[in-house]
């Protein structure tokens, strides 16, 4: 239907579904931009309690960084976790608690769990853990990633209920010894530089800060692609439903048209359009009125 009324209606529903399409591609372009790599310089060694956190959650800052303290190890506090992968093979960690000298930001001095080194067996690793018993205590400059804690697992059925595998700070909480109400780094730190004697050095590469992709912004995307489409589609059956409507009522003003005739001339039922009663010559009368041919016709 070619009228100026449908034209406007159509340049509004292009208009809005334009606009549409236009917030769907601002909301793909906010899932490309936040799936972009945001590279931290984790291989900058800072001081621990620049992004460390004490009695807190890990933050941000602070996930891979390599950092560098001064304290001591307690010889006490010395353990074992097995099943951990170096260079994809397995074997065990010697873990220990260590205390630094240098408070944090509010004052306080709290305890850190570290990684010193991994052994292929056990027996290797309880040999270096005695040796580093004997060691006397020393104030040391320790270098090292600081990783968030993990979250402990129970042991599988049919295995050593007390044997750790992950390096949960707050389980090795409840094992260190004389620590009290102390304060406590929510991270641990694998020991970086030379291992001790009988341990090989724990490979800890720099984090890959993955790029991923936001799918709340690609399915708000999808939605708006809807709603442009729902406009045009919109124009679309109003303007047919017009156009039907137009129709049905051309066809019934016709019909009635048609019947009226046929009163007025005597010719009966309707028949074919232009057809005179019997008998009249052709110019005896008015003609019936023509069909309609669409509503496009009609006004």
């Amino acid at each position: 239907m070619v009228r100026p009324r449908w034209i406007a209606a159509l340049v509004l529903a292009l208009a809005v579904a334009a606009g549409f399409a236009a917030l769907g591609q601002w909301q793909l372009g906010r899932a490309i931009q936040s799936g972009h790599v945001v590279e931290r310089p984790t291989e900058t060694v800072k001081p621990l309690n620049d992004v460390a956190t004490v009695n807190e959650p890990p933050t941000t800052a602070g996930d891979g960084q390599l950092v560098r303290t001064r304290g001591a190890f307690a010889p006490r506090d010395y353990g074992l976790l097995v099943g951990r992968l170096n260079n994809g093979v397995s074997g065990f960690w010697v873990i220990g608690r260590f205390t630094p000298v240098e408070p944090d930001a509010n004052g306080r001095t709290a305890q850190l769990a570290v990684a010193r080194g991994w052994a292929p067996t056990a027996q290797s690793a309880k040999r270096a853990i005695a040796r580093l018993k004997r060691q006397p205590p020393a104030t040391i400059t320790l270098d090292g990633r600081l990783l968030p804690s993990e979250a402990p697992e129970p042991p599988k059925e049919g295995g050593d209920p007390f044997a750790m595998k992950d390096m949960s700070v707050a389980a090795l909480v409840n094992l260190w010894h004389g620590i009290g109400d102390s304060d406590v780094y929510s991270s641990y730190l694998v020991e970086h530089g030379r291992p001790p004697a009988g341990l090989q050095a724990i490979f800890s590469p720099a984090p890959v800060e993955q790029a991923t992709i936001n799918w709340l912004n690609i399915f708000y995307a999808a939605e708006w692609a809807v709603f442009a489409g729902f406009a045009i589609f919109l124009w679309y059956r109003v303007v047919r439903d017009a156009w039907e409507k137009q129709r049905e009522d051309a066809e019934a003003a016709y019909g009635a048209a048609l019947a009226a005739w046929s009163e007025t001339t005597g010719a009966g039922a309707a028949g074919d359009p232009g057809v005179h009663a019997p008998g009249a010559p052709a110019d005896a009368g008015p003609s019936a009125p023509a069909r309609p041919h669409g509503a496009d016709d009609l006004d």
